[in-house]
């Protein structure tokens, strides 16, 4: 077996980990490096191996780093097919159509500007109609615990993750000789005691792990406090008669934060009458679809919903998924929270709420989730004066709040435990920040640790 490294590597975007093993050439997920636009050109890049070569992807689960570059992958010449679990293949279909809808926006504003001083225009990383055909390729679906022959003495057997809805481990077994061995890529590992969705589950033990390393360096704060402080943000925010605005990532931390706003209400910790807007279609697609898989949740959320209860429902919700609506939410006043994606406010419709909020002082925004390096998330969180958005420079008035106890990653302790059930005789690191990354692997013992490099393939 020979592994390559395409992504994610010794950074936390772009995930894209090519196998050869059994006369079959893998891809295990094909994400978007995110981060601003000094990014655009590696989106852009040649992706390290012919995509007409790989024969099957398998997708972790539907984050955009993990799977944003498929439709660029199929344009270039991919024709294989696409495994996942049912909720990934949905959740997938609405992440792919907003990227390339975003992106063909995005091409256009920039073509308009460019225009105007006599040049050429962008052309979108790839279109709406990429990402329609990429769907096509999506095949056989996986169910958790269920093998999947990909080719004699190949077989890929998903293990659910706990970080999104559908999110999965992959343990792929394979003949090396006349004995059987297995690596398993971690994908994503979720944060144990979360709502909604099941703890993670550790796969039968491996060889080689390839695994995650985002919060390897840290652990995370009790979520039962960060619920508190999440309150006390909006109700703050509120009493100076301001907008709450909350970068919110569509997939599972939408989800997660309405089911803590409606327990809330109902606790009487927030006004009944709170005002909640969801930006974002797509988050409010993804909450549908959640809807559909109550497969996938744990005990209380499914007896929520055994007992005829909406999980993500409350009093004072609102859906605005037509951009006039979205427009509308820039002259509330006040005393509103708005929900707005992107997380890292790298794109989307949280960016324009944050240009007539960020230079009000009765207004916050509150951050709940990752915010990679370079992100203007990440600018407003180590404690940027000013920024800039649309081409104004926008002073940075309003109160930051950052709650670091929502995460959907497993912090430090919980990687660790991960890895000990497994026992690898060697663990490759991947998917974190470098200082993240050695300080996990120095705390690992009796196994061979590797972080690779772009680029770089490792014999197995």
């Amino acid at each position: 077996m020979r592994l390559s490294f395409h992504g994610a590597n010794r950074a936390v975007t772009g995930s894209c980990h090519q196998v050869a093993v059994g006369g079959l050439n893998l891809l295990v997920d094909c994400g978007l490096f995110q981060g601003g636009r000094e990014v655009d050109e590696e989106n852009a890049a040649d992706f390290g191996f012919d995509p007409e070569s790989i024969d099957i992807l398998l997708l972790t689960h539907a984050h955009l780093d993990h799977c944003g570059r498929i439709p660029l992958l199929v344009r270039r010449g991919f024709k294989g097919e696409i495994i996942a679990t049912p909720a990934t293949r949905e959740l997938a279909r609405v992440v792919l159509l907003d990227a390339a809808h975003l992106q063909q926006e995005e091409a256009e504003r920039r073509s308009r500007k460019a225009h105007r001083r006599g040049h050429r225009g962008p052309e979108p990383l790839y279109s709406v109609l990429d990402a329609l055909n990429a769907m096509d390729l999506f095949g056989r679906r996986a169910h958790y615990g269920v093998p999947i022959e990909l080719a004699d003495g190949v077989s890929a057997t998903f293990t659910d993750a706990g970080h999104i809805l559908g999110s999965a481990s992959i343990r792929l077994e394979y003949r090396d000789g006349g004995a059987r061995k297995a690596v398993i890529f971690s994908g994503d590992l979720g944060n144990s005691g979360r709502p909604i969705l099941r703890d993670p589950s550790v796969p039968a033990p491996a060889d080689t792990v390839v695994m995650e390393t985002t919060y390897g360096n840290r652990d995370h704060k009790p979520l039962e406090p960060s619920i508190g402080e999440l309150y006390a943000a909006i109700n703050d925010t509120l009493s100076r008669g301001g907008n709450a605005i909350i970068p919110t990532f569509a997939l599972e931390r939408a989800q997660e934060l309405l089911y803590h706003l409606r327990e809330g209400v109902e606790q009487g910790l927030m006004p009944v009458t709170l005002p909640v807007y969801l930006d974002s279609p797509m988050a409010i697609s993804a909450t549908e679809i959640f809807r559909h898989h109550p497969e996938c949740y744990d005990a209380e959320a499914r007896a929520l919903f055994e007992r005829g209860d909406d999980p993500f429902d409350l009093p004072g919700l609102r859906f605005t998924r037509e951009t006039a609506d979205s427009m509308a939410l820039n002259r509330l006043g006040g005393g509103a929270v708005i929900m707005a994606g992107s997380g890292m406010c790298t794109g989307g419709r949280v960016r324009h709420h944050l240009r007539h909020n960020l230079w009000r002082r009765d207004s916050s925004v509150i951050f709940v989730g990752f915010a990679a390096p370079r992100t203007l998330a990440r600018i407003l969180i180590d404690g940027a004066e000013r920024v800039r958005l649309f081409g104004d420079d926008i002073p940075v008035n309003a109160r930051l709040y950052t709650i670091n106890g929502f995460s959907a990653h497993a912090d430090r302790a919980e990687l660790l435990a991960w890895h000990r059930a497994i026992q690898p005789q060697r663990t490759i690191l991947v998917h974190g920040e470098e200082k993240a990354m050695h300080a996990f692997g120095a705390q690992l013992r009796d196994t061979e640790v590797m972080t690779p490099r772009q680029g770089e393939t490792i014999a197995i």
